[in-house]
């Protein structure tokens, strides 16, 4: 979780909605798998915060074989 009163973090991870959208002030839920260089492994957008960690834990696991 991560405070971004600018958006100007929000801006930068292309998570922003229209400004049209009924929920314009919110974020989208989306989450990054980063790996260790900083590259994007892999987004999500999280539908389901209950099991989205599981999810993420095993594309790590997988992406570490």
């Amino acid at each position: 979780m991560l405070s971004d009163p600018d958006k100007s973090v929000g801006a930068t991870y292309e998570v922003l909605r229209d400004p049209d959208d009924k929920f314009a002030d919110y974020p989208q839920r989306i989450s990054y798998l980063i790996d260790p260089d900083g590259m994007i492994v892999k987004s999500y957008e999280v539908s389901d915060p209950g099991g989205h960690g599981a999810a993420v834990l095993a594309d790590l696991a997988a992406a570490q074989r």
